[in-house]
């Protein structure tokens, strides 16, 4: 008995094992952390903001250690730049400057690597992306809620066959969809419910942009109608254009930006009810697509003769207008915190990287769409990984096959994820605290009518 009793494990331990889940072996939070510290030491500051996401025990080993703040401070050095205390305090925000930076090479530089499947029978409109998650819809009856991390579907979501889906957007309890002259809310848990018909129908709606608690619809008589989610009422009508609202953005400090089908761009205020002011582009051509940066206050917008332009909203001015198309532009984004490059797909199937600040074309990136690198199937989809070809200035794109360059209709918004999360890379890229940068594009096939979505990040 006693032979016995002296090789079985410590009570104390068994249940120290069965608290973590550890059944044996080394786990890497038993690393000393003298010896962690050893190790962090020989990588470069992307690889540690990495670390920093694998668990608790290192993040707080490289705070401790203030190691990112010594790389931080050498790669100011190196490039020239003094380190002084006033500097110091703004660390975080350098260093997510540093992976900005380093983002906008990689793409106009890096490799490309995409990862493409088949998400819906047919065509699809819309893409959104957050928190991992990518939903798709629009084209059928059904909304897909796919993971990016193993590309399979995580949920799907019926849409009644009493109304077509128009637009949608998501946050992680529920999904919030235009139907036609009505809106409709998805929980998470499965449960779906339209607005009442007495307080829930408008004018046709033609798109949405969701913040909780309120989704605002724009419609197609000019109008932009605020809901509450939860009262489930219209708690305001804007007037924004005399004809259709056919794109919206929002930002944080309750501004509605609209655009419209005869060409003019309006900002109105959710607080006031009022109309702030009203932009133009040159070419009196469709507003087909908006998107605002918060951190720059930079209106971006897409028309449908292919040209891109850019207002300032603190002075209202014109900064650029240039045509990047000869055809349709559908979408357009930029990174969360990036104020150097966009993002901007179209009908010719071309993804172009802009600067900002200039407009200038920095790339264009279309599919190889010879044998895929490699593939995958899971139970919903199946997986090719593809290579991105960067086009020389040089390049016609009649002389480039339809097959390379499927029109993009909807790039989803592009974020900063965790670093575990990564798709698409350009060889060496990197990001700050931070993560990976995803591009997400709905893709027409011309031949088949099916729709692949087009997965990018940045790792």
């Amino acid at each position: 008995m006693e032979h016995r009793h002296r090789h079985r494990p410590s009570v104390g331990l068994t249940a120290m094992r069965k608290r973590s889940g550890e059944r044996g072996g080394t786990r890497i939070e038993w690393l000393e952390h003298d010896i962690l510290c050893i190790i962090f030491s020989f990588l470069d500051v992307f690889d540690l903001v990495r670390c920093t996401a694998v668990c608790k025990s290192w993040n707080a080993v490289i705070k401790k250690s203030e190691l990112l703040q010594v790389l931080y401070f050498k790669l100011r050095r190196d490039s020239g730049e003094s380190s002084s205390s006033g500097q110091r305090k703004s660390f975080e925000l350098g260093l997510q400057e540093v992976a900005m930076n380093y983002h906008s090479l990689c793409l106009q530089r890096g490799r490309l690597d995409i990862h493409q499947w088949k998400a819906h029978s047919v065509g699809v409109d819309q893409c959104r992306m957050k928190m991992g998650l990518l939903l798709t819809g629009v084209g059928d009856k059904i909304m897909r809620l796919w993971s990016l991390d193993s590309y399979k579907c995580e949920e799907e979501h019926y849409v009644p066959d009493t109304a077509p889906l128009v637009d949608f957007d998501f946050d992680e309890s529920k999904i919030v969809g235009l139907l036609g002259t009505r809106v409709g809310i998805w929980r998470r848990n499965g449960k779906r419910s339209i607005f009442p018909s007495r307080e829930g129908t408008f004018s046709k709606g033609l798109c949405l942009r969701y913040i909780d608690p309120e989704a605002v619809i724009g419609c197609e008589d000019g109008t932009a109608r605020v809901f509450d989610m939860y009262s489930r009422t219209c708690s305001r009508i804007i007037k924004m254009h005399s004809g259709p609202v056919t794109c919206l953005a929002l930002s944080d400090d309750q501004l509605i930006v609209s655009g419209s089908s005869l060409g003019s761009i309006s900002i109105s205020s959710l607080s006031s009810y009022q109309q702030v002011a009203t932009l133009r582009s040159t070419d009196s051509a469709g507003v087909r697509t908006l998107c605002f940066n918060p951190s720059s206050h930079l209106v971006f917008a897409g028309t449908t003769v292919g040209y891109a332009y850019c207002w300032d909203v603190r002075t209202m001015k014109s900064l650029w207008g240039r045509r990047i198309s000869s055809n349709v532009v559908y979408s357009l984004n930029h990174l969360q915190s990036d104020n150097s490059t966009l993002v901007v797909g179209g009908i010719d199937g071309v993804l172009r990287v802009l600067n900002q600040n200039t407009g200038k074309v920095l790339s264009r990136c279309v599919i190889d769409d010879e044998r895929p690198i490699s593939s995958s199937r899971n139970m919903h989809s199946f997986v090719e990984k593809k290579k991105g070809i960067r086009l020389l200035d040089e390049a016609e794109l009649d002389q480039i096959p339809r097959t390379c360059r499927p029109p993009i209709t909807c790039l989803a918004n592009v974020e900063i994820q965790h670093v575990t999360e990564r798709i698409f890379k350009p060889r060496g890229a990197s990001t700050t605290l931070v993560g990976s940068m995803r591009v997400a594009t709905s893709l027409i096939p011309e031949t088949t009518g099916a729709s692949p979505s087009w997965v990018m990040s940045n790792e």
